[in-house]
């Protein structure tokens, strides 16, 4: 049976490594720019050419891989990504930090695209849901291992940053040495705006605001941690804690929307989310264990919604569009997070740190006023007739190729 999974074994090997450098990179550049005083708006805008370079990525990567193949191009992104990651540490300087950002999220969206990509071909009609389920523990536990390293660290040293630069050389190793075929070629990425919207308006409209909501807390979580006073170690807790509290609550969220019309659901969890980032703007907790906890109970909502929404647009797809439907809002998903960073650091600075959760609220608000006017709209699917619900990393990690791993999709080539 082990035989049957070592090559992709292999490949969550070098997933794991590539996924830790990019949790550390990614909570190690917001502490260090407040620790140097980048401006809040600087901060954000990191977090927003990090996803504008990701989308460009899921659009211009598959032209890469083709034209050099699978191996070398992730070769190509892992070496990308570890001089990033050294530049940052040896130019300390707000503008560069937002360009080289722009560079990694492009990196790490072809990265991520071959990997997926390459899982999808190994994987069996028989074992595609256990494949699709060790990515979904890969991906949460890297990067939450890689967060947490940087509670061990200096941050003001370079240290951190040389730590990275190896992390994303380790990545290369298990797929430099692999003796496995490599997969077809990518497919290019096609946005479909107008069909996504008739297919389910509140998945898309809702994959947007929920990006809007994640990208903020993603950027700037951390930056909002310094500037309420917490250590570098709550931090890094802080963020683990609220991806942690989206995963678990995930479950009883999806059975429920299973039983129920799922924009309940979706309606329900925006409002608690609002709730609890609207208790953090107002009672402004300052310890350590209050904001962890404040924290954690705003994830276990906030980070449940883009599972919740994708489920729901697949109750209303074809088959055959699974696909194209997951792929377009996972793009959607991105160009939210383009705008949460920057609508927060906004309010950030207008208002105080709490002004991220003020930012979130707004986003979350406008997502569950938005399901209930559909509600009315549009009858729900018959329950017997609906997709079973499926986790989904609500971090942003996943590209469309991902689409094609998912057990719910039927490959079109054997593993």
């Amino acid at each position: 049976m082990l035989a049957a999974y070592r090559p992709i074994l292999s490949l969550l090997r070098g997933t794991a490594f590539l996924l830790a450098a990019s949790g550390l990179h990614g909570l190690l550049l917001p502490l260090r720019g407040q620790v140097e005083g980048f401006s809040t708006t600087a901060l954000g805008l990191m977090g927003t050419a990090w996803a504008s370079g990701f989308v460009a990525g899921c659009f211009f990567a598959p032209r890469i891989v083709r034209r050099a193949g699978h191996v070398r191009a992730f070769g190509t992104f892992a070496a990308a990504g570890a001089i990033i990651a050294l530049l940052t540490g040896l130019i300390i300087d707000e503008y560069a930090w937002i360009v080289l950002r722009a560079f990694t999220g492009f990196t790490m969206a072809g990265a991520f695209m071959i990997i997926e990509s390459w899982l999808n071909e190994k994987a069996t009609n028989e074992n595609r849901g256990t494949v699709f389920g060790l990515y979904m523990m890969v991906t949460y536990a890297s990067i939450m291992g890689g967060q947490m390293i940087v509670a061990g660290g200096d941050v003001h040293s370079a240290s951190l940053f040389m730590i990275t630069g190896i992390f994303f050389c380790l990545s290369l190793i298990p797929t430099a040495v692999s003796t496995q075929s490599t997969p077809q070629p990518l497919q290019d990425v096609k946005l479909d705006l107008k069909g996504l919207y008739a297919n389910s308006p509140v998945s898309a409209v809702g994959c947007l605001l929920i990006g809007v909501a994640n990208g903020a807390w993603g950027t700037l979580g951390a930056v909002y941690g310094a500037r309420v006073g917490i250590s570098t170690a709550a931090i890094a807790l802080m963020m683990s804690l609220v991806v942690i509290a989206g995963a678990v609550m995930q479950l009883p969220a999806g059975r429920l929307s299973d039983r129920t019309d799922r924009r309940y659901v979706l309606a329900g969890a925006a409002f608690c989310a609002a709730l609890f980032a609207l208790l953090i703007f107002l009672f402004q907790p300052r310890t350590g264990a209050l904001v962890l906890t404040f924290a954690a109970c705003y994830g276990a909502f906030a980070y449940t919604l883009y599972s919740v929404a994708v489920a729901h647009a697949n109750d209303h797809a074809d088959a055959q569009d699974f696909v194209k439907v997951s792929g377009g809002l996972l793009l959607l998903y991105g160009f939210g997070t383009m705008i949460g960073p920057m609508l927060a650091a906004g309010l950030m600075d207008w208002v105080r740190p709490e002004g991220l959760f003020l930012a979130t609220a707004l986003a979350h608000l406008s997502l569950a006023g938005y399901t209930l006017l559909r509600i009315k709209a549009r009858a729900p699917v018959p329950i017997e007739d609906r997709d079973a619900f499926k986790t989904q990393p609500a971090e942003r990690t996943l590209t469309p190729e991902a689409a094609r791993l998912d057990p719910r999709t039927k490959p079109e080539t054997g593993g």
